[in-house]
């Protein structure tokens, strides 16, 4: 059940990179909103010799209020909040400033390929993607340059970062051994489902009554077995909807306490009473419980094969995209076999056995050739997708439920502890490359 050795060229598992400065991520991949306010704007840093101003700011920190909010967490003071937002601002341009000078570039290719991933991921099209955006009060160029910046820091962190992480075996065995003797409930893993009914800040009583009733029949409606997704997708009013309302698997600590209280004696599968935060009224599904960093034993596989085309000087992006597009339809069409183009062109260790990457394992390969993995059905071909490695062509062949072996089981284990050193290492490179630049603070964001 090993795959063909695909060596991971381009494929490998992606580190999930945390936080940075303040312990903020980096934002969200969406437009601005739109009551940003336009005037007073004034440099409150210089990065080197580039300004931070304080409408950089003010967009990011609206955008994580308006997050934190809608997700029921607790918000800090906003000084304080902005402090941290300015100091992430300041980390990303340095980190930008730097894959400038090494010469990351990202073709247009590759932006269109994210914004047609963004509106895919919130199920509409990249016509309707950029009226929103508009009617939100940002511009179609600005959100491609948010794209663009952080596929640029994504490609300047995994070539960064690659060489700092090597793992052996008897650190495998640590890891399994700290992780079968936690306990602690805050080591916990759950993964939510939220349905949202937001209760505008003003609101009077009877508004508020009424958005009340509306929850409660939507929580009847899913107690009675209506389908959940399909509920928050058609009645929600988090910006997460257009996933089925699927929050994720993460740390009973990144969840808001509300959630964590709410759900710690409900069982998976399970729904729970009506919550209010200061956002509105909450429903919640209870998708996942485990400990963290245990790999489950059931999971779904993917059997898959691919075919890769490295770019640089002599092929670009655009170029190579072309290319995979016309063999896609020469295959789809009967005038080629995948497996003979890959063999004859793929770049991959996988290219002697037609591409082929045998069954793959949750969280083996890297997150944007795994997202359009998971989205295919058997036998589907995808349209090109571009990563770090270069721009693929992948056809799911099958699709299945098994239980991991010993041997699997050690290798997820390999995969999250590898994770976890990239976390770490990220952090100390991120404050090496803080630490290189002149920043000079001006007047304190408002």
């Amino acid at each position: 059940m090993a795959a063909p050795t695909a060596h991971g060229q381009g494929l490998r598992i992606s580190p999930q990179l945390g936080g940075g400065a303040g312990g903020l991520t980096a934002p969200a991949l969406a437009p601005a909103p739109a009551n940003v306010s336009r005037d007073a704007n004034y440099i409150v840093a210089v990065v080197n010799t580039e300004p931070v101003t304080s409408q950089e700011v003010r967009t990011r920190l609206l955008r994580i209020e308006r997050q934190l909010s809608q997700q029921g967490g607790r918000l800090p003071p906003r000084d304080e909040l902005a402090r941290q937002v300015l100091e992430r601002v300041i980390v990303e341009k340095t980190q930008l400033q730097l894959a400038q000078e090494t010469g990351i570039r990202v073709e247009e290719v590759a932006v269109d390929q994210a914004e047609e991933n963004f509106a895919r991921q919130n199920e509409m099209t990249v016509a309707d993607l950029r009226r929103k955006i508009v009617a939100e009060g940002s511009t179609l160029p600005q959100f491609r340059d948010e794209l663009r910046q952080q596929i640029t820091l994504t490609r300047l962190r995994d070539r960064e970062l690659e060489s700092r992480v090597r793992i052996n075996d008897l650190e495998v065995d640590q890891f399994i051994r700290e992780q079968q003797g936690l306990g602690d409930t805050a080591d916990q893993e759950i993964n939510l489902a939220m349905i949202l009914v937001e209760v505008p800040e003003n609101a009077t009583e009877a508004q508020v009554q009424a958005l009340r009733q509306r929850a409660e029949k939507l929580l009847a409606r899913a107690r009675a077995g209506d389908d959940f997704n399909q509920l928050a997708r058609e009645n929600s009013d988090a910006p997460d909807r257009a996933s089925g309302g699927v929050l994720g698997r993460r740390t009973v600590d990144r969840y808001p306490q509300l959630f964590v209280d709410a759900t710690k004696s409900v069982r998976v599968g399970a729904i729970t009473d009506l919550l209010r935060s200061p956002a509105g009224f909450h429903i919640l599904k209870v998708l996942e419980k485990s400990q963290a960093g245990l790999p489950s034993a059931v999971v779904t596989q993917n059997h898959a094969r691919h075919i890769l085309l490295r770019t640089g000087p002599n092929l670009t992006e655009a170029a190579a995209r072309d290319r995979l597009a016309d063999l896609r339809r020469r295959i789809e069409n009967g005038q080629a076999d995948f497996a003979a183009v890959a063999r004859d062109i793929s770049q991959d260790g996988s290219a002697r056995a037609g591409g082929d990457l045998g069954w793959a394992n949750p969280g083996q390969f890297v997150p944007e050739f795994e997202a359009v993995m998971d989205a295919l059905k058997p036998g589907e071909i995808s349209t090109p997708l571009i990563s770090r490695f270069g721009v693929h062509l992948i056809q799911l062949i099958e699709r299945r439920e098994t239980t991991l072996s010993q041997r699997e089981q050690r290798e997820i284990a390999r995969n999250l502890l590898r994770e976890k050193k990239l976390d770490e290492a990220y952090i100390d490179w991120a404050q090496e490359v803080r630490a290189r630049a002149y920043v000079e603070y001006r007047e304190a964001p408002r």
